[in-house]
């Protein structure tokens, strides 16, 4: 049975999965940012359809789909400014 080298520590804590990029961090800020804004436009009822148009079960399975890629296109266009604050807070620490 082969068994890998040990690295030393210092080695491992360069790739430790929780050390974070700047871009990795504003990545997360943003996809924050677009649960958010999926949350609020869902509570607008953005994709409210009249009641005697449309329906079905079609419209119930897609309808959150939809909701959430409004929600990624509005964050990555600048947002609310959530994400921006967001990723200053994450680059602080």
């Amino acid at each position: 049975m082969d068994l890998p080298p040990i690295a030393p520590r210092h080695a491992l804590a360069a790739k430790a999965p929780g050390a974070r990029t700047d871009a990795q961090a504003r990545a997360a800020a943003e996809a924050f940012e677009a649960a958010f804004l999926s949350e609020m436009l869902k509570t607008a009822g953005v994709n409210a359809m009249p009641s005697g148009f449309g329906g079905g079960a079609g419209e119930e399975a897609f309808a959150s789909l939809l909701t959430d890629e409004y929600a990624k296109s509005m964050a990555a266009r600048g947002g609310i400014g959530l994400a921006e604050r967001v990723y200053q807070i994450l680059k602080s620490r």
